[in-house]
């Protein structure tokens, strides 16, 4: 078949089938009931990037303006996706079609990456892969040409207002019966002797079944993991058992975690509003987010019968299944230890971000539940309801009051609730105020007394776009934890980002500092790292701009 809308088709027929086998293997067997579910808001996990699907207007038409704001925006009857996926086509012809989308993500704030499927032509050949002699990949002489050409879309996006997050060396390279094979040790090779001239960060290698054969070699290998950024993943029938990544843990500092494609539990026709079939898509982002320890969350199509947006463009009951966590669980969240199976067929986990402190509860029994939370080292006067059920969705429910850091809650049959509260660590402290122009390390930064309303003696001016960096050399903190760190800064227009780095690995990639109206006007943003008790290093790196204006930090207890 020759149409790429027929062959994609004929993909998810192939997962479908694929499918069919593998899923009566998904339920993780059940845990010793624990009544309480204790939330215990001290212990941090991996920092969430966000939760997104696919646009891919070559295959399946592109997303139009209101479907966009459906999308990316995040008010009532909005998904409030923070992530896009877009296609890198072998075609430089059709690139342009990626752009109107991913302009209006970035706009709402999403971050976008890039997948490709096949190189341009002139780069690939056939072979013969177990008998298959019509079987693609890229040819060896042709690497490094193939890097020039992620280099050429991400250039191309660049220059048509999209920055992207990322780029992907290959879409599926272990299942692409109609796309392009890549081994293992290919895979390798490629990683460390062409990925690192990729001028963007790299990700790898999106297995279809986050099979660890393919990412192990990267893991294992200094060079090949120096050039990867981020793990992607598909998780097309692989067990929740298979789910945590060992390796990834030793191996994988500073580097993210990322699930990129699933639909699940399948891709039937208008299956999108089936219950509870749909209750399934929260427990399986819940069992990515607990067990898999990913942090992002990828759907394939987001429009189509079967997604998080019907083809009318309505949010479906699978995608307000996806919204109990998208739009609450925002990008630099953390998630941290929930009991995640307190009772039977209960499943909770929780996050905190922006002194927020929201909590996912699903209910797979068939009758309602009272369930108990108990909330450790940090407290909240009340929080807010929104449940989905067979006959709601995202309904708000009354607030609920929390009482000696406890709350009781009723979780209808078949459902997921998910609770949002301000919190407060229980102590007075204002925190400690490190101002930036005085005892940091500078790299390509000058201390600034230009704009006024500073204070202490300056700010620090980040003059270069990438690599520009300023650095705290100790930050005092009494306990091990997860600690809130509120930056004071100015920045006219636009957005700025910044990695940051803790005690010299990164703990996030991007942040991103939007626009406080003038370079005289000093806002504030408050991010969440883990430190350590006693004295820590704290760095912050320009990534593709240059950065906002800093004055001061202030470090505070989680």
């Amino acid at each position: 078949m020759t149409s790429r809308v027929k062959k994609s088709i004929s993909v998810l027929l192939a997962c479908v089938t694929m499918l069919s086998v593998m899923l009566t293997v998904f339920s993780p067997a059940e845990v010793s009931a624990a009544s309480d579910a204790t939330v215990n808001l001290s212990a941090a996990n991996q920092v969430i990037r966000g939760f997104g699907g696919i646009n891919h207007p070559v295959w399946a038409g592109d997303l139009t303006v209101d479907q966009r704001e459906t999308a990316f925006g995040n008010g009532q009857n909005q998904l409030g996706f923070s992530v896009l996926r877009i296609h890198v086509d072998e075609d430089k012809n059709n690139w342009s079609k990626e752009v109107d989308t991913a302009k209006s993500a970035i706009a709402h704030g999403a971050i976008v990456f890039a997948s490709p499927w096949n190189p341009p032509s002139t780069m690939t050949e056939t072979f013969d892969r177990n008998g298959d002699t019509s079987a693609k990949r890229l040819r060896y002489d042709k690497y490094a040409d193939y890097a020039q050409h992620l280099n050429d879309f991400v250039a191309y996006m660049k220059n048509n207002g999209v920055d992207l997050y990322a780029i992907s060396v290959q879409n599926e390279p272990d299942y692409a019966h109609t796309w392009t094979w890549w081994t293992p040790q290919e895979m390798l090779r490629f990683m460390k002797e062409n990925a690192g001239s990729i001028n963007c960060r790299v990700m790898a290698p999106e297995s279809f079944s986050y099979m660890k054969n393919m990412s192990d070699p990267i893991l294992n290998d200094p060079q090949a993991l120096a050039n990867m950024d981020i793990l992607g993943a598909h998780t097309y029938g692989t067990n929740f058992s298979d789910f945590p990544y060992p390796l990834f843990k030793q191996k994988g500092a500073g580097k993210d975690l990322w699930m990129t494609e699933v639909y699940y539990p399948n891709s039937d026709n208008n299956s999108a509003d089936r219950w509870p079939e749909a209750l399934d898509v929260a427990y399986h982002m819940h069992n990515a987010m607990v067990e898999g320890d990913f942090q992002a969350y990828v759907w394939w199509y987001i429009r189509r019968q079967y997604g998080p947006m019907k083809e009318d463009g309505t949010i479906s009951k699978r995608g307000y299944s996806m919204a109990h966590f998208s739009k609450f669980v925002r990008p630099g969240y953390v998630r941290v230890d929930a009991t995640k199976n307190p009772n039977s067929n209960i499943y909770v986990s929780a996050y905190k971000g922006n002194n927020k402190v929201v909590i996912v509860a699903i209910n797979k029994d068939t009758t309602a539940a009272s369930q108990n939370f108990v909330l450790q080292n940090g407290t909240a006067a009340q929080v807010a309801s929104y449940v989905t059920d067979s006959s709601r969705n995202l309904a708000a429910g009354s607030s609920i009051n929390v009482s000696g850091g406890s709350f009781t809650a009723q979780l209808p049959a078949q459902s997921v609730t998910t609770f949002v509260g301000d919190y407060t660590d229980g102590t007075t402290s204002s925190g400690t105020t490190y101002e930036a122009e005085t005892g940091t390390i500078l790299t390509s930064a000058t201390v600034d007394t230009l704009y006024t309303g500073y204070t202490g003696t300056g700010y620090v001016n980040f003059n270069a776009s990438t690599g520009a960096a300023a650095q705290w050399n100790s930050i005092n903190c009494a306990v091990t934890g997860t600690k809130n760190v509120k930056f004071r800064y100015a920045l006219d227009s636009g957005t700025r980002n910044l990695d940051v780095y803790v005690n010299g690995t990164k703990v996030i990639s991007n942040a991103a500092f939007t626009a406080t109206g003038s370079w005289t006007t000093w806002g504030e943003k408050t991010i969440q790292v883990p430190m350590n008790s006693g004295t820590n290093t704290f760095k912050v790196v320009t990534t593709g701009t240059e950065g906002p204006n800093v004055d001061s930090i202030n470090v505070t207890a989680q």
